[in-house]
């Protein structure tokens, strides 16, 4: 039996699930840990994330994230050519951040917005830098407005 109350801005279905006693028990064990309202709270959390997931697989898919990279700061060349890979794709890329880190390390949180293979592309180009020593790609279905205006 499907039902929905009003929600602010959303509405909600009830369902209900079976689980085998051991999910039920980690489910409860884990809703108590992070200290969650409720199971469904923590079930629409879990489905949330697997559809983030499910999306990453469509290489079409809009998403916005962040790509974040730690480098080694010492090299200068290897800034420059982060900038200019950044400036390549100034289409998905918004805007970048730096962070100082301790041993002369730089973390660079880039965020981005576009379809889900070019913002792979961009992020294996920035990965595959000589001195970038990790990184990876965030990504999230909620997209950011528009900065500007259509004509």
């Amino acid at each position: 039996m499907n039902t929905t109350h009003k929600f602010p801005q959303e509405h909600v279905t009830r369902i209900s699930i079976s689980l085998p006693n051991r999910l039920a028990i980690a489910l409860d064990q884990m809703i108590e840990t992070r200290r969650l309202r409720n199971r469904s709270q923590a079930i629409a959390e879990m489905i949330e994330q697997s559809l983030v997931d499910h999306y990453q697989e469509d290489d079409d898919k809009i998403m916005a994230g962040t790509i974040t990279l730690i480098f080694d700061a010492s090299r200068w060349e290897l800034f420059q050519k982060l900038s200019m890979i950044q400036r390549d794709h100034v289409m998905e890329v918004v805007s970048s951040q730096h962070v100082y880190l301790e041993g002369n390390y730089i973390m660079d949180i880039t965020l981005v917005q576009g379809p889900v293979k070019k913002l792979r592309q961009i992020r294996d180009k920035l990965l595959a830098c000589k001195g970038v020593t990790s990184g990876g790609l965030t990504l999230t279905p909620r997209l950011m407005p528009p900065l500007h205006g259509h004509p």
